[in-house]
């Protein structure tokens, strides 16, 4: 009787309960050690090329490579495109502060941004805008390239990876001038 009911329990959790946090995997998520979720992006990653540290955990089972990106969402932005970086591959899982431009991942590869450049470009909105967001996303892909020309746009980046991604982790960092 008693491993009936055990056994029942196991099947409800089962359905009920995700299995990486059954498997004590925990969700999908990206950090960064410049500031926590929400709050201000340091000056240091603004008005420039000088990237903002990442680093990402509990990784989707099955992950090939990564494609990465940091869009102010902003009214007045709309979408501003300061990174997208496509084919990290797997067992990458951080990006030091600066290495856009100088010293990405083997295979990694950084489209332009909304200024027309490759690589990162920091927050730089324009002064008495109010408070920016800028939403830092981490896309775990089930395929180990995707094939874009560097001028790519935010919505062909995301139609590329359409039925693609595994799993995705964002992390919101605020700046205004």
């Amino acid at each position: 009787m008693w491993g009936k009911c055990l056994l029942l329990l196991m099947v409800i959790l089962g359905l009920l309960v995700p299995q990486e946090v059954l498997l004590g995997q925990g969700a999908f998520e990206i950090s960064s050690p410049a500031f926590k979720h929400k709050g201000g992006i340091p000056d240091k990653y603004a008005k420039g090329s000088f990237s903002i540290p990442l680093s990402w955990k509990n990784v989707p089972q099955g992950t090939k490579s990564f494609a990465l990106s940091i869009v102010d969402i902003h009214p007045v932005a709309q979408n501003w495109v300061h990174w997208m970086v496509i084919n990290i591959p797997p067992q990458v899982t951080s990006l030091e502060e600066g290495v856009s431009r100088k010293k990405m991942p083997s295979g990694a590869i950084e489209l332009k941004n909304s200024w027309g450049e490759i690589g990162y470009g920091g927050p730089e909105p324009p002064p008495g805008s109010g408070e920016h967001s800028y939403v830092i996303t981490i896309y775990a892909l089930n395929v180990e390239k995707l094939d874009l020309k560097p001028n790519t746009s935010l919505s062909k980046f995301e139609k590329t990876m359409k039925g693609k991604v595994l799993g995705s982790a964002s992390i919101t960092g605020m700046y205004s001038r």
